[in-house]
């Protein structure tokens, strides 16, 4: 099996390493500093307090590869758009591309039951660079829940969890989906196949669009958020308007919101991902999810002001500090 991870930063060199030593034969697209070290002294993990350096061929260029069985996607969810018409010379008839991505998915009105089925997400994906030159019907959705960090370049360190749950946008158990599932659990990940990944999907996302934009604005850790009343107040409305997006197209809860948030709480004093982007001065993942989640209440008719208030406000500091992506 050829698999090629598009975007390998921390989460992506992880999965490759694990996917690697699992035996299958992976590639790498990266760039810079992190890149050069690859390429020059290989990729080294960093794990269960043992380290383990591993030779993988790495290129910022997709031309220097070929036709994949799988590429997995771990760049962040503002660069898919800008990455999906370079993918071509991975792609073959039977190429599947499995989005790692945070945040609602590119893809996810693709074969979903109801009156809202094919319809595109703007802000995701503007003029539908992903939806046309990668295609829906290559997608496997994934819900990424390990934590990992670059280190030094070429020096990756896992942090936590190794959850990956897939599924197919139908629900279907396919040749392909169980494939991938079988290798990532030979590589030790947990990868069960889904048959409703969308609900996953919202499960992780139920968080990360309260807590992270949140934790932009305030500086806070996450248990500092869910412990202080009046701002968990607003995480609870944000996430009662997102409960009720989800649940309007399909989605299946498998906890309440309190014991969600108490969640959150558990994780201790940590700083959202959102939050170290910004004080490292990288652009945000802010579309993908809060600004989506906005999208979805107008789309299926319930309002968000909450939601649309906090989107505001993160995505106005964002654009102050320098880390909204460029129109």
């Amino acid at each position: 099996m050829k698999v090629c991870i598009y975007g390998a930063g921390a989460i992506g060199g992880y999965l490759g390493a694990r996917l690697s030593l699992g035996g299958v034969d992976v590639s790498l697209i990266a760039r810079g500093p992190h890149l050069r070290a690859i390429q020059n002294n290989g990729l080294t993990l960093r794990e269960d307090g043992k380290e383990t350096n591993i030779r993988l061929p790495c290129s910022e260029n997709p031309e220097d590869f070929s036709v994949q069985d799988y590429v997995i996607v771990t760049v962040k969810a503002h660069s898919g758009p800008v990455i999906a018409p370079k993918m071509g010379p991975l792609l073959g008839p039977n190429t599947a591309v499995v989005p790692a991505v945070n945040g609602v998915p590119w893809w996810y009105f693709y074969k979903l039951d109801g009156p809202f089925e094919g319809r595109r997400i703007e802000i995701l994906d503007p003029g539908g660079a992903q939806w046309n030159h990668i295609g829906p019907n290559r997608v496997i959705g994934c819900v990424v829940y390990p934590a990992a960090e670059i280190v030094e370049p070429g020096v990756i360190q896992h942090v936590a969890l190794n959850r990956v749950p897939l599924g197919e946008p139908d629900g279907s158990r396919t040749d392909r989906v169980l494939a991938l599932s079988e290798v990532m659990i030979a590589a030790g990940l947990r990868a069960p196949v889904r048959s409703r990944i969308r609900d996953d999907i919202w499960v992780k996302l139920w968080g990360n669009m309260s807590f992270n934009p949140i934790s932009v604005l305030t500086g806070a850790t996450l248990r500092e958020i869910g412990t202080d009343p009046g701002v968990r107040s607003v995480v609870r409305a944000m996430m009662v308007e997102a409960q009720e997006i989800g649940e309007t197209l399909g989605v299946k809860f498998p906890i309440d919101l309190e014991r969600r948030i108490d969640g959150g709480v558990q994780v201790g004093d940590h700083k959202s991902s959102t939050l170290q982007d910004l004080e490292a001065g990288k652009t945000l993942e802010l579309d993908a999810l809060l600004g989506a989640v906005c999208e979805l209440g107008r789309v299926v008719g319930v309002e968000t002001p909450t939601m649309d208030m906090i989107n505001a406000l993160t995505r106005q500091r964002a654009i102050m500090v320098g880390c909204y992506p460029e129109e």
